[in-house]
């Protein structure tokens, strides 16, 4: 079963683009990374799929329904989006008890709970809040119902690295409980620790769409050389090298495989120096396009 269908979907503001032909859909119970850098249309598309903007063609569903027609299956998701604002005169514990009242049911043990994970002072008022503290609020205000999809909206950012840890922890638990998650990131490295498959999206068009294990059978790594020796473009010819850049006895480029094969022909080679990192999304979504041209 399809959580999430989402056909042809586009969205234009005026003469600006916003999103053109969108398709993806999401299985039940999967964890589904949706990634691209900042104003790609990754938060077009979540606004879009729930109805809080309308499209200019296309269908989105949500459970098999229409957000726009049937606003009642939102009751049914948690929502965090990328910038989160409140009422900044009520307290902490004030504006989740409203946030749970739409729900038909006693979320009270469930805010202490999540509150307790997130460490989150439920006694503070929202104006005395860090925005990392504020994103915390929205975390615990989209899982206080338990919902069966979660949305989230580069949910990490404000985060210091150990609430990530944290924040990583709770979605796995949420989803062994059987919640559907759609993360939406332009951070790759977070979408590798979480999802099974991801779509790539870049100038509001969707240009990949993979399974994660084939992504760390075929993964990206940047590498940097310096060597005791002059080196040559025939010394990295091997499959899998792009974005090759020499300089007497420096070599920079991306390699797409098993990490072992080319470290296998690095060991041949007297070297001075090595970094090994991860490319950012912009070389990644290159090697894409001159794949496709």
């Amino acid at each position: 079963m399809n959580v999430i269908e989402i056909k042809g979907l586009t969205k234009h503001y005026g003469k600006s683009r916003g999103i053109t032909d969108v398709n993806l859909n999401v299985e039940e119970g999967e964890v589904f990374g949706f990634i691209g850098p900042n104003g790609a249309g990754k938060s077009t598309t979540i606004r879009t799929l729930l109805g809080l903007i309308y499209p200019t063609s296309g269908t989105a569903t949500i459970f098999g329904k229409n957000c726009i027609q049937h606003p009642e299956v939102r009751n049914e998701l948690g929502y965090l989006p990328s910038e989160v604002f409140y009422y900044d005169k009520m307290r902490v514990i004030d504006l989740l008890k409203y946030s749970a009242s739409f729900y038909k049911k006693d979320c009270t043990n469930r805010i202490n709970e999540l509150a307790d994970i997130m460490e989150l002072d439920l006694k503070k008022k929202i104006d005395d809040l860090s925005f990392g503290n504020k994103k915390k609020v929205g975390i615990v205000q989209g899982l206080l119902h338990e919902p069966k999809l979660i949305i989230l909206d580069e949910p990490t950012s404000g985060l210091d690295p150990l609430m990530q840890q944290r924040f990583f922890e709770l979605l796995r638990e949420e989803n062994k409980r059987g919640a559907t998650i759609f993360f939406s990131s332009h951070i790759l490295s977070e979408v590798q620790k979480m999802c099974s498959r991801v779509a790539f999206i870049k100038e509001g068009k969707i240009i990949k769409l993979e399974k994660m294990s084939t992504r760390q059978e075929n993964n990206y790594k940047r590498l940097s050389l310096e060597t005791a020796s002059k080196i040559t473009k025939e010394t990295f010819n091997i499959s899998g090298i792009s974005n090759l850049k020499i300089k007497d006895n420096t070599a920079n480029f991306i390699f797409k495989g098993n990490i072992n094969t080319i470290m296998k022909k690095i060991s041949e080679i007297e070297l001075r120096n090595i970094s090994i990192n991860e490319p950012d999304l912009e070389e990644i979504f290159m090697h894409y396009y001159e794949k496709e041209d």
